[in-house]
């Protein structure tokens, strides 16, 4: 078997190299039977060698090998061996059920289409062909935010070798310099908004490219149309209300349940008065002449839910998919509020809804300049409120970012009274409240005595559980205090994409522009627990005072709460009357960080220890169950009873 498995694996191999292309271009007969074969030849293959053991254990002459009266040894020699077949077995089979499945997925997967729309640049590799990698760009970003206030440090950043492992070094570095000065963080700001909006590209329909600048600022002939849908629902008594642990709270038991999170830990105090005061003042929740624009209108993490519940009026953006209107439209019906979005056609030409749903949405990639013209031109005299809740993985997730930043960019030029809102991650680099870092500290002392975070620390030689409260940072206005909740498994891109938003709100600000841009908690959003290894790890992480991860619909409701009071309340710090000693001081306030800040350790430090003690809780009741049957067959064997 194992020989029948060999044969078409070397001429697979060697049609490969002839081909150059291992995944379309060999025989598909001979690829077939390449990742098809191991369905038969893998099991019996195993159950020969199965056996063989076997044979071996009833032959005298292997169990005499050494010497009489030994023949138990060799027997139980031999038969450890299918042993480890019962867990080796089905990973071999799963691993080849899994290569097959990728290799077929290759194979036939359409060609990638040609580049449209908002696109990273293009770049020439080392060996000479041009590509569009995202590490050269984004080190050119970050190198010329940190370069217009440290040329050195600058220089350091393009010459990086391992990117996607060491841009956390240079962030830091980014930090530092911003804290400088208003001047130093604002240059840099400007300096890395102005790098991107310069270097990416814009590829139109018939494959002409220019920067997203240029894209930005040219006039077009096509346009979008208006649609328009009032909700049916009556509006009622607005009081809010937040879901958390299978209860909606509301008045005083809310105020309780606030107040605890800030005795805890999980949130700062200014984030706790920002709720309560939304408590106290009703009026805030009536947004009937409120207009809120949502880039990502559909997203798990936006407030699309609480704003429809509220009257307001929602002017959405998302993508021209008919499923997505559907969900989008219905909900908007069944509310108070009503909802706008751009149409391909005039809305009166639908004859249905079928074809109101398909006919609906924009694309914030391929139609970012027709999605401003659109809306610098609707509700002309009304205040926006422009919210960025778009999310997309990876370097698409960069695009995305810009394209939403290229478009509050033109809003909050040339639309007055314009505000922006953001959701920024706990997993970032943020200057924090004095109390958060001593609360860290204090948790450090408290943590680094147990025996299971020693042991990790040991075994890890201190790369995992690191401590979280950094040293201050001096500057104009300092000293500083920042906490690094980065998470390396999250990737430069990622950060990148908030670090734009970050720029981006700190720039808005300081030209009039109130900008809500507050820490959202560790949130269970599908997206995140899809992935198993941070499902996991958000299981354990309670364990580390004072974390707790949210449900999505809790997230939305605190966040909601907090935009609201921060568009009300003008002693809020996002109004730009407010004094910060540094611009980047706008995200120390009012943060719902979910715990990261006053952890003992750093986030990125703590995934492995949070996975472990999640599989010893799932193991513990097991091992209780070892533990009492091995007493008892102990105890019989001692004859106890």
């Amino acid at each position: 078997s194992w020989a029948f498995v060999e044969v078409p694996r070397y001429a697979f191999y060697m049609a490969a190299l002839i081909t150059g292309d291992a995944t379309k271009k060999t025989p598909y007969p001979l690829f077939w039977l390449r990742y098809s074969l191991f369905a038969v030849l893998y099991p019996t293959g195993i159950t020969g060698e199965m056996t063989c053991f076997l044979a071996a254990a009833k032959d005298p002459a292997f169990l005499a090998m050494l010497g009489e009266g030994k023949e138990s040894i060799m027997y139980y020699f031999i038969m450890f061996f299918p042993a480890i077949y019962v867990p080796g077995s089905p990973s071999m089979v799963m691993n080849m059920v899994g290569n097959r499945k990728s290799a077929m997925k290759k194979r036939f997967a359409r060609p990638v289409p040609p580049p449209r729309g908002l696109v990273w640049p293009e770049v020439t590799e080392k060996n000479g062909k041009k590509s569009r990698s995202s590490t050269p760009t984004a080190k050119g970003i970050l190198a010329a935010a940190i370069g217009s206030v440290n040329k050195e440090m600058g220089d350091k950043t393009l010459n990086l070798k391992n990117w996607r492992f060491g841009y956390v070094k240079f962030l830091k570095a980014l930090v530092n310099e911003q804290c400088k000065s208003e001047e130093a963080c604002l240059t840099a700001a400007k300096a890395g908004l102005e790098k991107a909006h310069s270097t990416f590209q814009f590829v139109a329909p018939d494959g002409s490219a220019c920067s997203v600048a240029e894209a930005m600022s040219a006039k077009n002939a096509s346009k979008f149309f208006t649609g328009y849908i009032k909700g049916t629902k009556s509006r009622s008594e607005a009081k809010l209300e937040i879901p958390y642990k299978d209860k909606n709270l509301s008045g005083d038991e809310l105020k309780q349940q606030v107040n605890k999170w800030v005795d805890y830990g999980t949130i700062e105090r200014s984030c706790g008065d920002a709720i309560i005061s939304c408590i106290d003042n009703p009026e805030w929740l009536d947004l009937r002449d409120k207009y809120f624009v949502l880039l990502g209108a559909g997203s798990a993490m936006g407030p699309f839910l609480v704003l429809m519940a509220l009257g307001a009026n929602v002017v959405a953006i998302d993508l021209d998919r008919p499923h997505v209107w559907k969900r989008l439209i219905n909900i908007a019906r069944e509310s108070s509020g009503s909802i706008t979005f751009p149409m391909k056609e005039q809305q009166d030409t639908c004859k249905n809804d079928d074809e109101l749903y398909a006919k609906s949405g924009s694309n914030l990639f391929t139609q970012t300049p027709l999605i401003k013209d659109w809306l610098l031109n609707l509700y002309e005299g009304k205040a926006f409120t422009v919210g960025c809740y778009a999310y997309l993985d990876g370097a698409l997730h960069v695009q995305v970012s810009l394209a939403m930043d290229a478009i509050c960019k033109e809003l909050t030029e040339k639309r007055p009274d314009t505000s922006l809102a953001y959701l920024c991650t706990p997993t970032d680099l943020h200057l924090i409240p004095k109390e958060a870092h001593d609360a860290a500290e204090a948790e450090y002392k408290n943590y680094a005595s147990k025996l299971y975070c020693m042991f990790i620390r040991l075994v890890s030689r201190g790369k995992l559980l690191t401590k979280n409260a950094m040293p201050p940072i001096e500057g104009e206005g300092g000293p500083f205090y920042v906490v690094n909740g980065i998470s390396i498994a999250q990737g430069p891109n990622y950060a990148m994409a908030k670090r734009m938003q970050h720029w981006r709100a700190v720039v808005a600000r300081s030209r009039g522009c109130i900008v809500s841009s507050n820490i959202a908690p560790s949130t269970s959003t599908v997206s995140v627990v899809s992935n198993k290894t941070f499902a996991w790890a958000y299981e354990g992480m309670p364990f580390f005072k004072p974390f707790e991860i949210f449900a999505p619909e809790t997230s939305n409701a605190v966040m909601s709460a907090i935009l609201f009071h921060d568009l009300n309340n003008e002693k809020s710090a996002v109004h730009p009357k407010q004094k910060l000693s540094n611009p980047n001081e706008l995200f120390k306030w009012g943060s719902f960080h979910g715990g990261a800040w006053r952890c003992a350790y750093e986030v990125d430090s703590l995934g492995e220890a949070s996975v472990l003690i999640y599989f010893s809780r799932l193991a513990a009741p097991y091992a209780k169950v070892a533990v009492a049957v091995g007493a008892i067959a102990y105890a019989k064997m001692s004859g106890m009873f």
